[in-house]
């Protein structure tokens, strides 16, 4: 690994405490580590060098929740997030058959949860016919199918949906109805560069097709620009403990960066499909079977997943949307001893809150779901809107707030998170409950997987930014908006630049 030496830059202070020099400095990195910060640093022999021109240098950013299989499909799948209404969806799929009869027809995006009535497979079939038609959820977490998808995927005649467990099964049988499984090494380099070109330096994928194997097999087909924890899910958790596979451990033996990510547990399910776990019933919840929705796993069997992988040396990622479910999770993390995170807690009691930090947890949250779920939130819980994506609560409670997207579920894209997080509006209108925003630099602290200012003995997993991420702004809509458009000179990983920007 040569030697680099970034000349010029501006260190961003990233965390309370930290102390920016006034002018810029000169960063060396060697071994992947940064050696040596100051000015008129020396060029050693060999080194690269990249002139900063006085740009901003911040720690890597991470995207620590990705579907990284799905976010790559979904890139060759039909965009239906404009589609507002059953109608409107039917439309799209008669469009798609006759432009290409006989070709399978894969959507995502659709958003029925504010829809005035849910879709019907008889209607899909109308305009569809033998040819398979499957319309994936933006929240991932249920698919309408029509009449031949379902027969080709072995999952029985229904006029409904296929939700949260069935759903995920499912998944991984997609690629029998194209023939071709979209996860060539050329399909994840291409999507791997694009996350470098946002500054991203590392993701937790949580991709449920796959597992261990499938990512080293990537890796050494050149799936290698980034730094990857690779989690696991519980039917195949014994194989990794069988494996001796630890959280933190290297899955290959000549590189530290593709490692070991945490068990996964889905507890509950989504606010979409009214499948959340709730302490109080949903607004619509009497003709819902399940009106304040519904577990995925009994307590005992939630303990015991912790509790296996925990004495196994895995941390544990737990899918708590639900202000139950949070609850519920938090039990089993305290019951257990258990390390590791909250994913989402997109419905939180502030005592909950409380005990996150408490437990020493991670609350790993997406912001851009807000701006997607804002008017559903209020729709279906109302008056819960004011403890929805509690972000300012986590950080006044001292609690552990890492960012992420949860792509494909929004983009993977580390600066619309931050701006969400910072403004939380999408459009024109006010802030949604701007009591729960948070500051520039505590949205860009919690994307930095834990690091502060790059200084000596830093991680050489550096960003090089064309603007001041910490500039001063009118308001936080403006703040957001100079967010969501930064640009990125520089990615390094690991000291090696793996983005250069134009």
């Amino acid at each position: 690994m040569s030697d680099l030496l970034i000349r010029g830059a501006r260190l961003v202070p990233v965390r309370e405490g930290d102390v920016a020099p006034d002018d810029p400095v000169d960063v060396l990195v060697h071994a992947g580590r940064v050696v040596g910060v100051g000015p008129g640093v020396d060029r050693p022999a060999g080194a690269e060098e990249v002139a900063a021109d006085g740009r901003w240098l911040i720690p890597g950013l991470w995207d620590q929740h990705v579907h990284f299989g799905q976010w790559t499909l979904a890139s060759q799948r039909v965009d239906a997030s404009a589609v507002r209404s059953p109608e409107e969806a039917t439309a799209l799929v008669a469009e798609r058959v006759t432009a290409e009869p006989g070709r399978p027809v894969i959507t995502w995006g659709h958003r029925p949860g504010v829809w005035a009535r849910e879709g019907t497979v008889a209607e899909l079939d109308q305009v569809s016919g033998v040819t398979p038609v499957v319309l994936i959820a933006g929240d991932g977490h249920h698919g309408w199918l029509n009449s031949a998808a379902l027969a080709a995927l072995g999952l029985g005649e229904r006029d409904d949906v296929v939700r949260e467990n069935e759903w995920f099964a499912a998944y991984d049988l997609l690629t029998h109805l194209t023939g071709d499984d979209g996860h060539a090494p050329s399909a994840y380099r291409q999507t791997l560069d694009a996350a470098a070109a946002q500054g991203v330096v590392g993701m937790v994928d949580f991709e449920f097709m796959g597992g261990v194997d499938d990512w080293v097999e990537r890796w050494s087909r050149g799936c290698d620009r980034l730094r990857v924890r690779v989690a696991t899910y519980a039917d195949r958790l014994e194989e990794v403990i069988e494996a001796r596979l630890r959280t933190g451990d290297a899955l290959t033996e000549a590189d530290e960066r593709l490692t070991m990510g945490p068990l996964k547990i889905i507890s509950d399910g989504s606010l979409n499909t009214r499948t959340a776990w709730c302490c109080e019933p949903y607004a619509d919840g009497a003709k819902l079977a399940q009106p304040a929705g519904a577990a995925n796993l009994s307590e005992a069997e939630l303990t015991a997943l912790l509790a296996r992988a925990h004495m196994s040396g895995l941390e544990v990622a737990t899918h708590a949307i639900g202000d139950a479910a949070v609850t519920a999770a938090l039990d089993a993390y305290a019951a257990t001893g258990a390390r590791g995170s909250i994913e989402h807690a997109q419905l939180i009691g502030r005592d909950d809150v409380r005990r996150i930090a408490e437990l020493d947890l991670r609350a790993s949250v997406q912001p851009g779901h807000l701006l997607d779920d804002r008017d559903l939130t209020e729709l279906i819980w109302p008056g819960r809107g004011m403890r929805s994506f509690a972000f300012r609560w986590m950080l006044d409670d001292d609690v552990r707030l890492c960012f992420g997207s949860d792509a494909p579920v929004s983009p993977l894209d580390p600066w619309l998170a931050m701006a969400a997080a910072v403004h939380r509006s999408a459009d024109d209108r006010p802030a949604w409950h701007p009591e729960q925003a948070v500051t520039v630099r505590e949205a860009l602290a919690a994307s930095v997987d834990g690091q502060s200012m790059v200084g000596v003995g830093s991680p050489a997993d550096l960003v090089l930014l064309d603007r001041d991420p910490l500039a001063a702004h009118a308001d936080p809509e403006d703040a957001a908006a100079a967010l969501r458009t930064m640009t990125v000179a520089l990615t390094v990983v690991g000291g090696r630049p793996v983005h250069v920007g134009s």
